[in-house]
């Protein structure tokens, strides 16, 4: 594929993510997918608007970090009842702590969800101070929303929670851990809250529990790999040095074929696909890495996935690792998610590590 087919498609990412962008800001998962529809992530919008900023596009991107801070002012009287409860020696019921997902206009939705996830609130606290940073702004705009996820996390950072997948509530994944890490690490320079002890805290559990065989695993006490585990190398910087080059390691020999990078040996869901956003997490990390052919390869296999009009989606069928569960999928919640923001989102930030985004860009306002 040609370098401007590759820059084509930036440009069509840069498009689809902000013509799909709710008017009070929000960046829906999917459009249009049954499941999603209709909501927005703080994980998939915080990787998102990751890339919509390495785009130039400040405003796009100050619009959703917007949204996500009078989203969390709003649950600031759940979030001080929450720690409340923690004070006073309780453990709130799962179903009292914040969602991992909310409608546009910040409520919890009314479907059945696996929602009980941390990992998104450190995710947005490394997005927006990452694009504050990149912008020269001030982070003051969102300090409301930012105390609230700085508070919730130190008081639940090391409460089993379902991972990035909606998966296993009874483990502690090392993916949201890094996650945590990351965000908490990001906003320390501008909070007084004890963010850097409980950094610490997270580093040496996981150096204790959650590595094996000199690499990070998918949760504590397990020896297998999880697509999401780049992660904590880059951007979040949990690990670094051997370990990290241990931890890209395994993920490239379990769960890469060809380019396209699974999510977990384990995984039924669709089949268990491979996914985009999870190839551009890798190539993302080689490029940081100085592997800059091993950047390309990713990209080059994102780009080859795209539809014809350009829409990328959240997972392609064509290694399956359980081809007999798609079926089961399918009938469920239809064809597979198409458009996914986040991975065109993700697309953006490899195709800025390897510098191909069109080079006449200027900040909008």
């Amino acid at each position: 594929m040609d370098l401007n087919r590759l820059r084509e498609l930036a440009e069509y990412s840069h498009a689809v993510i902000t013509r799909f962008q709710d008017e009070g800001g929000a960046y829906p998962a999917a459009p249009t997918f049954s499941a999603y529809k209709g909501y927005a992530w703080l994980r998939d919008g915080g990787f998102t608007a990751e890339g919509i900023s390495r785009y130039r596009d400040a405003g796009s991107a100050n619009r959703f970090h917007d949204w996500v801070d009078r989203v969390l002012a709003g649950r600031r009287g759940q979030v001080d009842e929450l720690c409340g409860q923690v004070r006073r020696g309780e453990q709130p019921d799962e179903s009292a702590m914040l969602p991992t997902r909310f409608t546009f206009d910040g409520r919890d939705g009314s479907d059945p969800w696996w929602d009980f996830q941390t990992d998104g609130y450190g995710i947005w606290l490394w997005s927006v101070v990452t694009h504050a940073n990149r912008h020269n702004l001030d982070l003051e705009r969102w300090r409301a929303g930012i105390d609230v996820a700085v508070d919730y996390l130190l008081a639940f950072w090391d409460r089993p929670c379902y991972d990035w997948w909606e998966e296993h509530v009874e483990h502690r994944h090392v993916s949201t851990l890094g996650a945590i890490h990351g965000g908490l690490t990001a906003i320390a320079p501008h909070t007084s809250a004890p963010v850097l002890e409980t950094a610490d805290r997270i580093r040496a559990l996981v150096d204790a529990e959650g590595t094996q065989n000199g690499h990070l695993t998918k949760w504590l006490g397990t020896t297998a790999v999880d697509g999401s585990l780049p992660s904590c190398v880059v951007p979040f910087g949990l690990v670094s040095g051997d370990t990290a080059a241990a931890t890209l390691a395994a993920v490239a020999r379990d769960l890469d074929a060809d380019g396209g990078v699974h999510r977990f040996t384990a995984d039924v869901f669709y089949g268990g696909g491979q996914w985009i956003l999870l190839s551009a997490l890798l190539g993302w990390n080689l490029a940081v890495a100085g592997d800059t052919a091993g950047a390309w390869r990713y990209l080059r296999w994102i780009a080859d996935q795209a539809t014809p009009d350009g829409d990328l989606p959240e997972q392609v069928p064509h290694h399956l690792l359980h081809p007999g569960s798609r079926a089961e999928w399918l009938a469920r919640w239809g064809t597979v998610a198409t458009p996914l923001l986040w991975s065109h989102g993700m697309y953006l930030i490899l195709a800025d590590e390897v510098g191909i985004l069109p080079s006449n860009l200027t900040d909008k306002a």
